[in-house]
């Protein structure tokens, strides 16, 4: 096996391959990971068996520790898209925020809904909401439309148990707290920039209100229609977070609740399967009858959603298994020790991915693949240093929403913006609040790492 610079060759000959290969030729990035972890083998000269181990290895773990809990949060968020859960939320944040702050409230519904809920389907749902207030408060649909779509951006990227953050835990090996709570630090000064820019700058394109054509909230704001209750709603979100939580809490080294039954009953219902579990149940309250298309058609829905994103999660780890079979991270140890580059490579490795290929969910598990293996020579192997690396991976996957990213098109389309207004509004505003997010990151990794 060869070692050296040409090991440095061999991953950038690799990146630039998974960039070519999905943002040019549009591969599927299951295939173009998998393509790439036999291109690192045979640059690296691994034994061509060791190779293929490496690989069904790497894949197989992955599986197993993040399979299940994507499945279930996918499964989650599409319950609470389809029995209006995320309307309720959208509406509690408009009553306590108040009509004439519309634009912050938008923005802070996204910074909830996007937690276990996709950007993209999120916005399509909470559209129609969005148009009827920028009629009612005679507001730009430019302004509230980027509010809304940067603080659903936010958590998206940065929150669990959105599955592109959990699978990029999965991969760092960080524990799910840590990530969800500085996640949520991050992620409300970058909703906060989205809000900054959507009132300074996007309020200056006028884009009159469509009509509403997408999402659960047809009937406007003044809707009588039957919605599931605030507590509802919002208990599907709560209670997974903070069972995770707890779990995190009884696993600090003052060990608070002892080492006996009561750790393991926190171990328990605090693993993320089981915490994503008790939520997708809890989802299942805000649905008015169970019928057999709940049962089987909702939930399929969120589980064939999850699948491609699991397969690619694991590619990733099939990927970052090969690359840690490598004296790789040895020669980097003192070569990247001089450029302190630190919490900012993860940020830019994904921001190129990200602004290359267009899918945030992909920048965020190709990233952590990559940068996975390279955690101790950047100095980035402590509990606390790997969530902030999830998150920097995170930041990276915002910069930049542009024609190339699904979506821009949703966020554009539904707000009757022309193409030129969306890189105005959409595109500059992902560049600003991922830009906002890694500086708080970068802030916490100074005072905590």
């Amino acid at each position: 096996m060869v070692s050296g610079a040409w090991l440095v060759v061999a991953l950038a000959l690799v990146v630039v391959f998974i960039i070519y290969t999905t943002a040019s030729v549009r591969m599927h990035a299951f295939l173009a990971l998998i393509l790439a972890s036999f291109i690192m083998g045979l640059l690296a000269r691994m034994p061509l068996l060791a190779i293929v181990d490496n690989i069904t290895s790497g894949f197989g773990s992955t599986v197993s520790s993040i399979g299940i809990v994507i499945a279930l949060g996918a499964a989650m968020g599409t319950i609470l898209e389809k029995s209006g859960g995320a309307e309720t939320m959208a509406r509690t944040m408009l009553r306590l925020v108040g009509r004439a702050r519309a634009a912050l409230a938008m923005a802070l519904t996204g910074y909830v809904v996007s937690i276990p809920v996709f950007c993209d389907s999120g916005f399509v749902i909470l559209s129609p909401l969005n148009k009827a207030l920028a009629a009612a408060t005679d507001t730009s649909l430019a302004t509230m439309a980027i509010a809304l779509s940067m603080g659903l951006y936010s958590t998206h990227t940065l929150v669990p148990p959105t599955p592109g953050p959990i699978a990029a835990a999965g991969t760092i090996g960080a524990d799910l707290g840590r990530v969800i709570i500085y996640g949520l630090i991050a992620a409300f000064p970058a909703m906060l920039a989205g809000w900054w820019f959507a009132e300074k700058v996007a309020s200056k394109y006028p884009v009159a209100p469509m009509e509403s054509g997408a999402g659960t909230a047809k009937g406007g704001i003044g809707d009588e229609k039957a919605l599931p209750s605030p507590i509802k709603s919002f208990a599907p979100i709560i209670a997974p977070v903070v069972l995770i939580l707890l779990k995190s809490v009884a696993d600090l080294p003052s060990a608070p609740f002892g080492s006996g039954g009561w750790k393991t009953f926190f171990d328990f219902i605090g693993h993320p399967v089981t915490a994503l579990l008790v939520g997708t149940f809890l989802a299942l309250l805000t649905v008015p009858k169970l019928t057999r298309e709940v049962w089987s058609d909702w939930i399929g829905t969120g589980v064939t959603t999850a699948g491609w994103i699991i397969l690619i999660t694991a590619a990733g780890g099939a990927l970052g298994n090969v690359i840690r079979a490598t004296p790789l991270a040895n020669y980097l140890g003192t070569t990247l020790g001089r450029w302190h580059m630190g919490i900012l490579l993860p940020f830019l490795v994904s921001a190129a991915l990200k602004t290359a290929q267009g899918s945030s969910t992909v920048a965020l598990i190709t990233t952590s693949a990559l940068v996975a293996p390279l955690l101790t020579p950047l100095g980035l192997a402590s509990e606390t240093a790997k969530a902030l690396v999830v998150l920097s991976i995170g930041a990276g996957s915002m910069v930049v929403s542009h024609a190339n990213d699904s979506y821009f098109w949703v966020v554009t389309q539904l707000s009757g913006m022309d193409v030129p207004t969306g890189y105005r509004c959409q595109t500059v505003s992902s560049l600003i609040t991922g830009v906002t997010a890694i500086i708080a990151i970068a802030i916490m990794a100074w005072i905590l790492v």
